[in-house]
C-alpha cells in the first residue's frame, strides 16, 4: 500500500517550468498543452503517446454552479461521448440502496442532473437505469434526492429488468446482462468512489456489476466463492462488454472505512475525476487515495487481459492522502484443508452481527448466495462454514448492523505473523 506519494501542483505565473520533466513521471504527465496557453510552460511541448489514456481531476462540490461546468467540461473533451441526435443514451449510477446524499452510498442526484442535461442538449433520448441490491428502484428514487432535483427532465427512468445473454470470454461464457445496457448508443458511467470490503475500492469498472440483474448479482457471487481475483476478472469481463463512453467518478463525498453499505464512513474529498477509459480513472484514484493499484484486483486483471496498458495522462491536480481508510481484506482461505473448519471458524476474518442494531428485516439472509445466515428472534448468525466471505450481507444492511470482523485467534496470527 502506498503510505505517501508526491503532490503535484500547477505552476503559477511566478514559477512557470522549462521542462515536461518537471512534472512527468513513468505513471502520468500533467497537460503540457494547456500550461504553455497559460504562459505556465517555457519548454517544448510533447504531447501524450496516442494510446495513454487522459483523466481529468477537477475540485467540486455539490453545488448547480460548482458541478454542471466541470460535468460539461469532462463531456465535452476531446475523449468526451460522441452522442447523435436521437441517440440513445444510458446513465449508469452507482444505486446501491435507498440513502440520503449526506450517506454517500450512491452517486449524488447532481451528477445524475448534470449528465443528463448535457445528454439532451446533444438530442439524446436519455435513460437513468441500475439495479439496486436491496430496497426498491423507487424507493432509492425519492430517498436519494433524485425525483426531486431531476423533476422535469424529459429522461426516462426505470430499473434494469430485461437482459441478453452475452459472451464475455473465458472462463465465464455467456452471462444475462441488462438488455438496457448492451443496446445502448452510448453508456455514460456514473460511479461512487467507495471502500469495498471484498474488493477494497467500488470505482468506475466494479460500477459496472451492476448491469447484471436482480438476484443474479448473488448466484455470481457464489459461482466465483472464494476466489477474489476470479471475481475481479468477472467484473472486468462485464465492463469490458458493456463498454461505456465515459466514466465520471464522484468522490466529492467518497466512503471509507467498512463500505460501501451503511457500515462504511462518508469522506469529503471535493473532487470528480472522469475519463473515457474506466481503467485509467480507477487507477488515478487509487493513487489518489494512497493505494498501490495493483492492489485493487479489477485493476490487475485489467493489465492481466491485455486491456489496459497502465499508461496515464493526468489534467488536474493530483494529492495523494496518507490518511484514506481502508477496509481489512482477510484471507478468504488459509491453512491445509484437513484444518479448513477451525481457520473459517476461529481465524479467518468474517461477518460479524450487532444483534443490538438488527432489526431482523431479512434483506442480508434473502440476499446471500450462500444461504449461510440463520435467524431467531434474538437475531441472526452465521454459518462459517458454508459462508464465502463475499460480504453481500454487509453490503445490503440497513441498519448498519453487520461488520467484517478477524476472530481473536486470527488477530493473534496476524500479529504474530507481523512481528516474527
Amino acid at each position: 500500500m502506498i503510505n505517501r506519494c508526491i503532490n503535484i501542483k500547477l505552476p503559477d505565473e511566478r514559477h512557470p517550468i522549462s521542462s515536461i520533466t518537471d512534472v512527468q513521471s513513468p505513471l502520468f504527465t500533467l497537460d503540457a498543452a494547456a500550461l504553455k496557453a497559460a504562459g505556465l510552460f517555457k519548454g517544448k511541448l510533447q504531447k501524450a503517446p496516442a494510446a495513454m489514456s487522459t483523466v481529468m481531476i477537477r475540485k467540486a462540490a455539490y453545488n448547480e454552479e460548482v458541478l454542471r461546468p466541470i460535468v460539461f467540461e469532462m463531456l465535452e473533451s476531446n475523449e468526451g461521448p460522441t452522442i447523435d441526435t436521437g441517440d440513445r443514451v444510458l446513465i449508469k449510477p452507482n444505486f446501491l440502496a435507498p440513502a440520503a446524499p449526506e450517506k454517500a452510498l450512491t452517486t449524488h442526484p447532481l451528477l445524475l442532473k448534470a449528465a443528463a442535461e448535457f445528454a439532451l442538449a446533444n438530442g439524446a433520448r436519455v435513460q437513468i437505469s441500475d439495479s439496486p441490491a436491496m430496497g426498491s428502484f423507487s424507493k432509492l428514487w425519492k430517498k436519494g434526492g433524485y425525483e426531486e432535483i431531476l423533476k422535469g427532465l424529459d429522461v426516462t427512468v426505470k430499473p434494469f429488468e430485461e437482459t441478453i445473454a452475452v459472451d464475455v470470454g473465458e472462463p465465464f461464457g455467456s452471462i444475462d446482462i441488462a438488455k438496457d445496457a448492451m443496446e445502448a448508443d452510448v453508456v455514460i458511467n456514473l460511479a461512487k468512489l467507495k471502500t469495498h470490503t471484498q474488493m477494497m475500492l467500488t470505482l468506475g469498472v466494479k460500477n459496472l456489476f451492476g448491469s447484471i440483474v436482480g438476484l443474479k448479482k448473488p448466484e455470481w457471487h457464489m459461482r466465483t466463492g472464494v476466489d477474489r481475483q476470479m471475481f475481479g476478472r468477472l467484473i472486468v469481463s462485464i465492463f469490458q462488454a458493456v463498454g461505456p463512453a465515459y466514466t465520471i467518478l464522484d468522490g466529492i463525498l467518497a466512503m471509507e472505512g467498512q463500505g460501501p453499505g451503511r457500515s462504511g464512513t462518508p469522506r469529503e474529498l471535493g473532487l470528480l475525476m472522469g475519463g473515457k477509459n474506466a481503467h485509467a480513472v480507477d487507477h488515478v484514484a487509487c493513487l489518489q487515495v494512497g493505494l498501490d493499484p495493483d492492489t485493487l484486483e479489477t485493476h490487475r486483471n485489467a493489465r492481466e487481459m491485455g486491456v489496459y496498458d497502465g499508461r496515464v495522462h493526468i489534467n488536474g491536480d493530483l494529492k495523494i492522502l496518507d490518511d484514506f481508510q481502508f477496509p481489512e481484506l482477510g484471507s478468504l482461505t488459509m491453512g491445509p484443508d484437513y484444518m479448513g473448519r477451525f481457520m473459517r471458524r476461529f481465524v479467518i476474518q468474517q461477518p460479524v452481527a450487532d444483534n443490538k442494531a438488527c432489526k431482523l428485516c431479512g434483506e442480508c439472509w434473502k440476499y446471500c448466495p450462500a444461504k449461510a445466515i440463520s435467524y431467531t428472534d434474538r437475531g441472526i448468525s452465521f454459518n462459517t462454514d458454508t459462508c464465502i466471505r463475499c460480504y453481500c450481507c454487509l453490503e445490503v444492511c440497513p441498519h448498519a448492523a453487520i461488520r467484517a470482523k478477524k476472530p481473536i485467534a486470527g488477530r493473534v496470527v496476524a500479529w504474530l505473523t507481523k512481528n516474527r
